[in-house]
């Protein structure tokens, strides 16, 4: 995997030339290296947990909304804690927040397993829990995302976040295909638990860590530094280009994650497993080859390109009755969804500066994560009243629809510097 610092010729596109510094450079720094891995076994179980909450939905009903709800459940908080997180992630210690977010979701992970293995399960049960499981996660996310530079050294900072994408995305490959094993094999109450325990190696690096002294912010509270952030918000054309372009997006794009255990539901909890990890390899290999497609096409070329793909591919979703044209249905599908979330990561990570970059990420999350939220619980009413295929046909639909933002809301921009993006959803 090679990467690029991006700069623009003199017809707008974007190039590249290769950065001297190894992508895996930044493996060599014990406290990156010790992260990295603590966070790849963490994400796994986070993977895991999808794939057993999800597939238990489908056993406690095949109602379509029900199960669209559990991936707005897990999305939900967003609207609720996002900015305010967001802000406090730019004043207080990153170290002692990111250990209480932490703790948050073991005992909910935890929690959860243990009523699922004791048969007390429901349906709006699991609804709550992935709902709590979800705002810990939501709390945890811009904390989480600004302590890269705080762990490696200025001059790998880029391929160090290269390489936090390369993880989650490794992870989101491995992650539900072990998931569907677990369940299939112990249940989803043993995923569950697993997955608390999956936590435990970033609370130990968070325990150990030696962070150096956190300079406290004088006489800044949690509100005014939350209305400067949409202050700067509302008056950067850039940041309203990444949260109109995210918004649409995502509310097209959800109900692919959110109805795939219905489309599953023949081939068991084995089948949505390696489905799922079909999805995650296509994303794997879609971020290795960004850089290639990057020096080719601009910002926005890419993104037109893939949604065109992913459309395809959700049109096509709903129609195939094979198992292993399915599989390669999701492998495109992630190939696709991973080039049109890295631009928008890469213009998030890069559209603030440093001191605003937490709130300004907090605004993105709450925008793709909204949006997937909306998306899931409507798309998934719309699913009960018409079915999934048509649902799936309306889905591609809306995606079309939505690249006529890209005439008002460009992204290819003289604002937008492109560099190595952690590529989340």
């Amino acid at each position: 995997m090679v990467d690029f610092l991006k700069n623009k010729n003199t017809n707008g596109e974007c190039v590249g030339r290769e950065l001297a510094v190894s992508p895996w450079s930044p493996l060599s720094e014990p406290l990156f290296r010790s992260l990295w891995i603590a966070a790849l076994i963490s994400y796994t179980g986070t993977w895991m947990r999808n794939v057993a909450a999800g597939w238990l939905m489908t056993e406690l009903t095949l109602s379509p909304l029900m199960v669209s709800l559990v991936q707005a459940a897990y999305t939900l908080p967003v609207f609720l804690v996002i900015l305010p997180a967001g802000a406090l992630a730019d004043l207080v210690d990153r170290r002692k927040f990111l250990l209480i977010t932490q703790g948050w979701m073991v005992f909910a992970a935890a929690l959860l397993g243990i009523i699922t293995l004791r048969g007390y399960m429901t349906p709006w049960v699991l609804l709550i829990f992935t709902f709590v499981i979800g705002l810990g996660a939501v709390m945890n996310d811009p904390a989480w995302q600004a302590i890269t530079p705080e762990i490696v050294s200025s001059k790998r900072h880029a391929p160090a976040v290269a390489l936090g994408s390369v993880g989650y995305n490794l992870a989101r490959a491995v992650g539900p295909a072990i998931g569907g094993l677990v369940v299939a094999a112990a249940g989803a109450g043993i995923a569950f638990l697993l997955n608390a325990i999956t936590f435990f190696g970033v609370i130990f690096f968070l325990y150990r860590w030696k962070r150096p002294q956190h300079e406290r912010a004088e006489n800044v509270r949690v509100l005014d530094a939350l209305r400067d952030g949409l202050r700067y918000g509302r008056s950067s054309p850039l940041v309203r280009c990444v949260l109109v372009r995210t918004g649409a997006f995502s509310l097209a794009a959800s109900p692919l994650l959110a109805l795939l255990p219905i489309l599953a539901r023949p081939f068991g909890a084995r089948g949505y497993g390696l489905l799922l990890g079909s999805f995650g390899l296509g994303a794997l290999i879609g971020a290795a080859a960004l850089p290639r497609l990057r020096s080719r096409l601009s910002v926005d070329g890419l993104v037109v390109f893939a949604i065109f793909t992913l459309a395809a591919m959700v049109f096509a979703a709903g129609h195939v009755q094979t198992f292993g044209w399915l599989n390669l249905v999701l492998f495109v599908s992630g190939v696709a969804w991973i080039g049109i979330l890295a631009c928008f990561n890469v213009a998030a990570q890069t559209m603030s500066p440093p001191g605003m970059r937490a709130r300004a990420l907090s605004m993105y999350i709450l925008v793709l994560q909204g949006g997937m939220a909306v998306g899931s619980a409507a798309w998934g009413a719309l699913a009960s009243r018409i079915g999934v295929p048509i649902t799936m046909e309306c889905s591609a639909g809306a995606l079309i629809l939505g690249l006529f933002t890209v005439r008002w809301f460009r992204l290819t921009s003289h604002e937008l510097e492109l560099a190595p993006s952690v590529v989340r959803d």
